[in-house]
């Protein structure tokens, strides 16, 4: 495993004086923009599961109409890590802020512009075309937006408070479930014709007046001072993510590791537990939909509580004991879906979200002292989008082994668990490469 780039004191000597009176303004409109983040994306989802099976898809039968959305909502992750190379390369040679505004403006541009694009019906085979055009800039913009949000908000905030700044900026991920699961509770009470010919995309043009007020909140914050002290002392890389991998390699893959949990066990228990639901449990669409809010909730908390723990514990720890308890759990879990009862269905999915929150929750803090400053952006987007990327299929994957299960739950179990074992085993290594910017002012 290769760490010579990162221990240098060159590369950890970024080393601007910091207090902590600003780090949770700027936690907070980082906050802004990872909700904003995950609101388009859980939108996609859920409507890749409800809707564009239906509407984009319909000269396919119902379960190829249903792998293709899905197929279509994993293509957003495969251009995830191309888009952490180009943000990477402005957040570490620019300024975090710059590629942070371009970020925000293309998912919300993106996900409103689904809002008002045209079905099969009328358009015909452009429709999915289209669609699946919005999705890859989507996934572009995202690539840079939660590296740089988290990277952000770690170098502004005190040493030893990163933690709990860094968990606010997780929060982004229940509050844009919440906003986009609300969304969607709030139009399926239409009827169906109603929610089939307009009612869906409401929630897709919502993007456009939250695209507004995130753009405000982001021009007002600064530039991390660890960037400013990188472009005082020349210490900037020439091309970042080339640098990633000649040099810091060995620490990627613990980012990938470390990362994949938060990302593919979130989309496995929400993107794929509600097709399941739907497609083979036949259950009440509103009632998963509904599950979600619930867990959304209790998310919070656990983000906000496991960034405290992080801080004291280390968040190498808490990412080992999250994938843990996640792997243990993730065939009871799914055994209480089975049962079709409203309550078991709802503890189950909210189980699962609570339990990979607990690795989530962390991950910004120990991705971040990963990387050392000037290949920070860059590293932590590769990191945080190549796990984004290979997990992004994880629903479609989960789907298509239905087939060879007879329709069990199984192999989304075994999926689950899997990817849980190995974000414990990030945990484990992250923990123990660290880097830590010296000198800042608690």
């Amino acid at each position: 495993m290769t760490t010579t780039a990162d221990t240098s004191a060159a590369e950890v000597g970024a080393r601007p004086k910091l207090s902590g009176k600003d780090a949770g303004r700027i936690a907070r409109a980082a906050f802004v923009g990872t909700a904003l983040e995950w609101y388009d994306y859980y939108l996609f989802g859920t409507a890749a599961a409800l809707v564009f099976n239906r509407l984009y898809f319909t000269t396919l039968d119902p379960t190829a109409a249903t792998l293709a959305a899905l197929a279509t909502f994993g293509v957003g992750f495969a251009a995830r890590p191309i888009g952490a190379i180009l943000f990477g390369y402005i957040g570490d040679r620019v300024g975090r802020k710059p590629a942070l505004l371009i970020t925000i403006i293309m998912i919300g541009f993106a996900t409103g512009l689904i809002g008002v694009l045209p079905d099969f019906g009328t358009i015909g085979l452009a429709a999915p075309v289209m669609l699946a055009v919005l999705r890859l800039v989507q996934g572009l913009a995202v690539g840079g937006e939660w590296g740089g949000a988290m990277t952000l908000a770690v170098e502004h905030a005190p040493l030893k408070k990163r933690g709990r700044f860094a968990a606010l900026v997780q929060v982004g991920s229940p509050v844009g479930t919440l906003m986009s699961a609300g969304a969607f509770a709030l139009v399926l009470l239409l009827p169906a014709e109603s929610f089939d010919s307009w009612g869906w995309r409401l929630p897709f043009l919502a993007a456009f007046p939250l695209l507004l007020i995130a753009v405000i909140i982001r021009l007002k914050v600064e530039e991390s001072p660890i960037f400013q002290e990188l472009v005082k002392m020349e210490e900037r890389a020439k091309i970042p993510a080339v640098d990633v991998f000649k040099f810091a390699w060995g620490r990627l893959l613990v980012a990938i590791a470390a990362a994949f949990l938060g990302v593919g066990g979130f989309y496995v228990m929400t993107t794929f537990a509600i097709t399941y639901g739907v497609s083979v449990l036949e259950l009440d669409r509103a009632l998963l939909v509904n599950a979600t809010l619930i867990a959304a909730v209790v998310q919070i908390g656990v983000i906000l509580m496991m960034g405290r723990v992080a801080e004291r514990f280390g968040a190498g720890r808490v990412t080992m004991w999250g994938g843990i308890a996640t792997a243990v759990a993730a065939l009871p879990i799914f055994w209480l879906i089975d049962t079709g009862h409203p309550l078991a269905v709802i503890f189950a999915i909210t189980l699962g979200i609570a339990l990979l929150s607990t690795a989530y929750a962390v991950s910004g803090t120990l991705l971040t002292e990963l990387f050392p400053p000037r290949l920070r952006y860059s590293g932590v987007a590769l990191g945080y989008n190549i796990a984004g990327a290979l997990s992004g299929f994880l629903p479609f994957l989960a789907l298509a082994m239905l087939s060879f299960s007879d329709e069990a739950s199984w192999p989304a179990a075994a999926i689950l668990a899997v990817v849980a074992l190995i974000t414990s085993v990030g945990g484990y290594f992250g923990g123990r490469l660290k880097i830590k910017d010296m000198d800042i002012i608690e």
